[in-house]
């Protein structure tokens, strides 16, 4: 019975595949040979029909996607920091290290994320006055958008002054900068402003508008840098920079007055310390020069003095040695003394006729100048 049933299914499979159309032959052949049978199987004297694979999707391509997925999302967390960068690396929102520059890898998306801050870059913020646009420039030069409501200070001395400054700073800190606070720039510009308005509410007005913008900008910047420090933004103030102070248009005019007279004031007391310190130097070099000619006449006449007395001494010494010999020594000296002078005039005459000669001093000289008006000499 089960032989006569499986021929018969045989041959009515041949005769179906007879009646198949040309394109459906290959299907056909391919049952016949026992693959995907459409029909029935005899498996332990029974029938097991098979469902036909025709008409379903092939997965042997799509195996491929999910690991390339996988491949490229796994590559997808290699990232570079630039040199003027530094990386930041959360994992799942929580910060786990921090990065230079150069290559690195950071699990992707949604496991870790890298910020970049540019920490080499100097920032820039602007206190009552804003800096005008690039098409606006154009057409004003070197003119800037005043912000009085920013500007406006107390000084110590109850004087309203104008303020206009601007504050550069650096990133020093970059996971303090980024978590912190929401807006960094905005908190310096706050904290700015802050410092500025009580440095200038311990000055005065004078020290503002003339010799103390120095001394101004160094405390503003010590005081900004420890408000930001205090508060934890990781940034660094490099300068603090003043680019205008002035009184308000209201009482301009006054202060340029005010201004002046103290540039007179300041201009004639350089003058007089000018003159003062020219003729204070010529005063004490001739003080210094008298003094020192009267030390060496001083000096002179001492050693003169002292040679003197040394000389009489020691001729006494000699005289009371041997007087007669030292009267004779010290005529012949005086003799020679008067008569080795050049200018006197000598007359010699021998002891005969010097009794007999009346000496005369000759009172009355020819005179050896011209005479006056031509006139001749009798």
């Amino acid at each position: 019975m089960d032989n006569w049933d499986w021929d018969k299914l045989q041959e009515q499979r041949k005769k179906q595949g007879r009646q198949l159309p040309a394109e459906n032959q290959a299907s056909g052949k391919k049952a016949e040979n026992g693959d995907d049978q459409p029909f029935a199987s005899k498996s332990g004297g029974g029938f097991s029909w098979k469902i036909p694979e025709k008409g379903l999707p092939s997965f042997g391509k799509m195996k491929w996607i999910v690991p390339i997925g996988i491949a490229v999302w796994l590559l997808s967390g290699i990232y570079i920091v630039n040199p003027d960068e530094q990386g930041v690396v959360l994992r799942f929102g929580k910060y786990v290290r921090t990065v230079d520059s150069g290559p690195h890898y950071a699990f992707p998306y949604p496991i870790e994320m890298v910020y970049k801050p540019k920490v080499t870059q100097v920032q820039r913020t602007e206190v009552g006055f804003r800096s005008v646009g690039h098409q606006e420039r154009q057409f004003r030069q070197g003119v800037n958008r005043a912000m009085p409501e920013e500007a406006a200070m107390l000084t110590g001395d109850e004087n309203i002054v104008n303020v206009q400054f601007s504050v550069q700073y650096q990133i020093k800190d970059s996971v303090e900068y980024l978590f912190n606070v929401t807006d960094q720039a905005a908190v310096v510009k706050n904290a700015a402003e802050a410092a500025m308005r009580e440095v200038i509410g311990n000055s005065e007005i004078d020290s503002a508008l003339t010799d103390g913008k120095l001394r101004i900008q160094t405390e503003a910047t010590e005081l900004l840098q420890s408000i930001l420090d205090r508060y934890k933004v990781g940034v660094r103030v490099i300068a603090v920079q003043l680019q205008d102070v002035h009184p308000p248009k209201e009482v301009s005019d006054a202060f340029k007055d005010v201004a002046s007279a103290r540039e007179d004031k300041s201009r004639i007391v350089n003058e007089a310390e000018a003159y003062s310190n020219e003729l204070i130097p010529k005063a004490r070099g001739a003080a210094a020069a008298l003094i020192n000619e009267a030390q060496a006449y001083k000096e002179t006449r001492i050693r003169n003095a002292e040679g003197e007395s040394t000389r009489f001494l020691a001729l006494l010494k000699e005289y009371n040695a041997a007087g007669d010999i030292m009267k004779k020594r010290l005529y012949f000296e005086t003799m020679e003394t008067l008569l080795g002078n050049e200018n006197m005039e000598k007359i010699i005459l021998p002891n005969s006729a010097a009794g007999s000669v009346l000496p005369l001093l000759p009172l009355l000289k020819e005179s050896k100048k011209p005479a006056a008006n031509g006139e001749k000499k009798s």
